[in-house]
């Protein structure tokens, strides 16, 4: 059985009662990445309590580029969101952060640098 962009399942492709269909239809299919992370879309991250190492995951897609990226220390007390009253030393922490990353930032979706930044940082 398929599953067709814009169409429910499709059960009789293949077979003497297929419609035909599936020759014009655009065939949607699931990167396996994206379900061994666990994720439901590419760009889009995850918290990963239960791994060791490693806070995040992402599969991140550039063009026809696709990668998969665990990012952030696992337990790090990190800065978040700028938020109204925040401390002066939360807000040299993030500033410090995007300045020691700044080049790994720059490189865009593919790097865990740029993840971080955006959901940690």
């Amino acid at each position: 059985m398929k599953t067709f962009k814009g169409f429910l399942d499709h059960p009789n492709c293949g077979t003497d009662d297929c419609c035909q269909m599936c020759d014009t239809a655009v065939v949607e299919e699931k990167d396996p990445r994206l379900k061994a992370a666990g994720v439901s879309g590419y760009n889009k991250p995850k918290r990963t309590p239960d791994h060791p190492k490693k806070s995040h995951i992402v599969v991140a897609k550039d063009g026809s580029k696709v990668k998969t990226i665990r990012f952030g220390e696992q337990g790090a007390e990190t800065a978040g969101d700028p938020k109204k009253g925040e401390s002066d030393r939360m807000k040299n922490k993030r500033k410090s952060f995007k300045a020691r990353h700044a080049k790994n930032i720059a490189k865009g979706k593919m790097s865990a640098a740029y993840w971080a930044d955006k959901v940690k940082w």
